[in-house]
C-alpha cells in the first residue's frame, strides 16, 4: 500500500509542472494589419458616402494603435479622438456609444469621463468574433456620435465574414 501511496504521490508531482507551465501562458487572437486596415477604409469609405469627413482608428485588443485614417478635410481634433473612441471601447469593453449613455452626469458609473484618454462618445465599437475581443474601432468628424457609430459598424461589417473563428 505504501509503494502504491508514493507513486500517486510522485505521479501527481510528476505532473504538477506541465499543468503550472500550461498556467503561465496563454494564446490571444489578434487583427493583421491588412485586416484592420480593411475595416478602416471600409468606415471611411461608408462615411464619405454620407458626406462627412472623418478619421477611423483601429486598435488591437490591448488598445493599441494598428491603423489612423484621416480624410482631407476632417478636423484636426478628428485622428485623436478616433483614437480615443477606439481606446475607450476597448478599454472598458463596451461599445462607446452606451458608455455615453452609462456615464452621464448623476450616474453610478459617471467617474469613468474623467480617467485620461477616455471619449464616451458614440463611434467606437469593439471587434469581436467567436466570443473573443480582438481589437476596436473608432471613428470621428461626423455630425454626432449616431453617425460615427454608423461607420464603424460598417468597418466591423466589412471584415466580419474573415473573423468568425
Amino acid at each position: 500500500m505504501r509503494a502504491f501511496a508514493l507513486a500517486v504521490a510522485a505521479a501527481i508531482t510528476l505532473g504538477a509542472p506541465s499543468a503550472l507551465a500550461q498556467d503561465a501562458t496563454f494564446g490571444i487572437k489578434v487583427l493583421t494589419p491588412e485586416t484592420a486596415l480593411k475595416a478602416a477604409q471600409a468606415a471611411l469609405r461608408r462615411c464619405r458616402d454620407d458626406g462627412f469627413q472623418v478619421a477611423v482608428a483601429v486598435v488591437d485588443r490591448m488598445g493599441v494603435p494598428q491603423v489612423m485614417l484621416r480624410d482631407r478635410f476632417a478636423g484636426p481634433h478628428a485622428p485623436e479622438t478616433a483614437q480615443g473612441k477606439a481606446w475607450t471601447a476597448v478599454s472598458f469593453r463596451t461599445n462607446t456609444s452606451e458608455l455615453a449613455n452609462a456615464t452621464q452626469a448623476g450616474q453610478p458609473q459617471s467617474g469613468i469621463r474623467h480617467r485620461p484618454g477616455v471619449v464616451a462618445i458614440g463611434g467606437g465599437r469593439m471587434i469581436e468574433a467567436g466570443g473573443a475581443l480582438l481589437g476596436a474601432i473608432g471613428v470621428s468628424g461626423a455630425p454626432g456620435g449616431k453617425e460615427d457609430d454608423a461607420c464603424a459598424v460598417a468597418g466591423i461589417a466589412a471584415i466580419r465574414d474573415s473573423l468568425e473563428l
